[in-house]
């Protein structure tokens, strides 16, 4: 791969997408670039995952390879603990024997792991290394890792943080639950009071009562008039 002069001496654009190095004036554009988190906070015995990212102008092959290495704070030596090609090869002694599982996707970029049940002891600069033939130059970043047991304010803060979470919809459907009840109680109400009223039946019932005791009452007095009428006649 032919390098790149910078931007400011050419009048050209880097490749914004591509690792690069600096070196004597020249940029060297790289094929394969990784990325990592430069620190990441654990806890005794919570799974912690070491992120590493890659870009490849290349497809992904069965070639390609990924190796995490490990160093301890009060060790030089560089460790290996995982090796991938095509499968997943953990390490099988040492430290982090049964300990180290791949969370990642090569097909999206991912060369992940995670570390269960960590301790102080595994305290160390982790590093990331990923080959895509022919992509095999590449920035090697690296993760320090730093476990410590939880404090009481961490611990207080997830059950403060858990303890907002379940009373807070708890509150609204208790909430939700007085304004229905308040207004069921309202509706029991209205109806009580109109059990006094007369329903239309029993309205149209009495009128036409009222109206058939009007018309048995000025029968009666016809009759009475008619009545008289006769006994005067008589005489």
């Amino acid at each position: 791969m032919q390098p790149s002069r910078a931007a400011g001496s050419c009048g050209c654009a880097l490749f914004p997408l591509l690792g690069a190095l600096f070196f004597q004036g020249v940029y060297i554009v790289l094929p394969l670039e990784i990325k990592t988190d430069t620190h990441v906070q654990g806890y005794v015995g919570e799974k912690v995952k070491l992120k590493c990212i890659f870009t490849s102008t290349s497809d992904v092959t069965d070639k390609l390879t990924i190796d995490w290495t490990y160093r301890s704070t009060s060790s030089s030596r560089m460790e290996s603990i995982f090796h991938y090609q095509s499968f997943t090869y953990p390490t099988t002694s040492g430290r982090f024997r049964d300990r180290i599982s791949w969370v990642g996707n090569v097909y999206k970029g991912d060369a992940s792991i995670s570390i269960s049940s960590p301790t102080m002891k595994d305290n160390g600069t982790f590093s990331c290394a990923v080959k895509n033939p022919p992509d095999v130059h590449h920035n090697i970043p690296t993760t320090e890792l730093t476990v410590t047991e939880r404090g009481f304010g961490t611990m207080l803060s997830s059950v403060a943080l858990l303890s907002i979470l379940v009373f807070i919809p708890s509150a609204v459907v208790v909430v939700l639950l007085l304004l229905r009840m308040g207004r069921k109680s309202a509706g029991l109400k209205k109806r009580s009071k109109s059990v006094y009223k007369k329903s239309s039946i029993e309205v149209s019932d009495d009128t036409d009562q009222e109206e058939g005791d009007g018309c048995m009452g000025k029968f009666c007095i016809r009759c009475a008039e008619c009545l008289d009428s006769d006994y005067e006649d008589t005489y």
